[in-house]
């Protein structure tokens, strides 16, 4: 159990940036394992589930719940911020375009884990880029965002 919560927080610290792994994975996380391949497959703090294991590419989905966790983490830049106008879309788990993106965390490139702020900075789904941070400013068509969890779905 040790060897895996240390493993699990070296790679949330690797995906999401350093102490994100303590942040994320406190003590006294429960790890839910795969019957087939006894592999970490879903992390719970108490009863929420905050993470998933994809074994696929060895790297973390968050929930909404996790996201509210990173979401504390100083300096962090898997975010993305859009306009308020559609925000009750990406809350029920819609996709987010690039023409409604106000901003985005440097750094960002396609296929990372990406959490989707409000402009007061509350998260309201989380989700894979599609674009990097500078396309997704740039572009005034097309997915920036491939939303995973919105927020009104995971209350």
């Amino acid at each position: 159990m040790n060897e895996d919560l240390d493993r699990l927080r070296g790679i949330a610290d690797f995906q999401f940036g350093h102490g994100a792994g303590r942040l994320l994975f406190p003590d006294g996380i429960r790890i839910v394992y795969s019957r087939s391949t006894n592999r970490p497959r879903h992390i719970y703090l108490d009863d929420t589930m905050i993470a998933n294991f994809r074994p696929t590419d060895a790297l973390l989905t968050v929930t909404i719940a996790g996201a509210e966790r990173l979401n504390q983490l100083p300096g962090f830049t898997g975010y993305v911020v859009v306009i308020d106008d559609v925000l009750e879309f990406i809350e029920k788990g819609k996709n987010l375009f690039a023409r409604h993106v106000v901003e985005a965390g440097p750094g960002i490139r396609p296929e990372d884990e990406v959490i989707v702020r409000d402009t007061k900075g509350d998260v309201v789904g989380v989700g894979r880029a599609v674009l990097t941070s500078d396309e997704m400013l740039r572009f005034k068509t097309g997915l920036a965002v491939n939303i995973r969890r919105g927020r009104e779905r995971h209350k």
